[in-house]
């Protein structure tokens, strides 16, 4: 008997969650014995909701929700001895892991994917002993995307976060870094640190265009000056891809790091306050199948 679980955030996508959910159900009824909806009322519901379709052998496990919800359901699934295919229904304002996925950040076009049964193997990231699908973030532009509101995040999308980003520009101060990588060891002072999994961060789509889901790194960028040429430099890069290109910018890729500060420093992890420094981190490779379009990938 095939059975479905639909971990959804029912104040996702300015509350559509609930209107979509019935549609989510009739697909997966197509293809499934049995489809269990499991709403989240509190942090760290969809954790432990997909933890429990892992220990009761699920075949499927459903995010409905933005990136917190999939962060959690990711944690969930680690490292699990079974662990269900994953699917993404997109309802956040950012949805980098769908967007790197090739997801159709539509939530309607995402669902109708579901009954293809096309999947990829993708990799997530390890943390300390949490885990994580898109980046972790260190500096004060990093910390800037706390500040942003939910009315923001409504008005502006993904461009909210560029906005409070500069604001922290005005009070920016550099920062001591030791990173331990595959090739050694790099120390200095930085801006900003991005460690992205993939090639979508804060929206941008082309953070890091070489970066694949499956390629088992950890893609680093480190800013180490800041300062209003550059920065009027810095962005156009950004939107082009050529970030690494930068001359105030470090790139390293690597399957693990070990990050250590001398100041009192906190990563943001998935666009969420996370862990203080020091932290060390790695490449789950290839560890979740995912519900992708049937051009994205092969079935696997």
């Amino acid at each position: 008997m095939r059975k479905a679980m639909i971990i959804v955030n029912p104040s996702s996508g300015k509350e559509q969650a609930m209107d979509l959910l019935p549609e989510a159900e009739r697909i997966l009824q197509t293809f499934h014995d049995e489809v269990l909806v499991c709403e989240t009322a509190k942090e760290g519901d969809a954790e432990a909701f997909a933890r429990n379709a892992c220990e009761l052998h699920y075949d499927t496990v459903i995010s409905m929700g933005g990136d917190g919800t999939v962060n959690e359901a990711i944690n969930g699934l680690a490292e699990q001895e079974h662990r269900p295919h994953f699917g993404i229904i997109p309802l956040g304002t950012v949805n980098d892991f769908a967007r790197a996925l090739q997801i159709p950040l539509d939530p309607l076009e995402a669902i109708q994917i579901l009954p293809t049964e096309n999947f990829r193997k993708a990799d997530i990231g390890k943390i300390n002993n949490h885990y994580f699908m898109n980046v972790l973030a260190v500096g004060a532009i990093a910390e800037a995307s706390y500040n942003v509101s939910t009315e923001q995040k409504t008005k502006l999308g993904p461009l909210a976060y560029f906005v409070e980003g500069m604001k922290a520009l005005a009070t920016k101060t550099p920062f001591s870094l030791k990173i331990s990588h595959d090739e050694g060891t790099w120390e200095g002072t930085a801006f900003l640190m991005v460690a992205s999994m993939t090639n979508s961060v804060g929206g941008f789509e082309k953070l890091a265009p070489q970066a694949e889901v499956d390629d088992g790194r950890l893609h680093l960028f480190l800013v180490k000056k800041i300062s209003l040429p550059g920065t009027l430099n810095l962005f156009p890069k950004l939107y082009k891809g050529e970030l690494q290109e930068h001359s105030d910018v470090v790139y390293i890729q690597s399957s693990s790091l070990a990050v250590s500060s001398s100041e009192k420093m906190v990563v943001n992890i998935d666009g969420d306050e996370g862990e203080p420094l020091p932290f060390t981190a790695s490449v789950l490779s290839r560890h979740l199948s995912i519900y992708v379009p049937p051009n994205e990938n092969e079935k696997v």
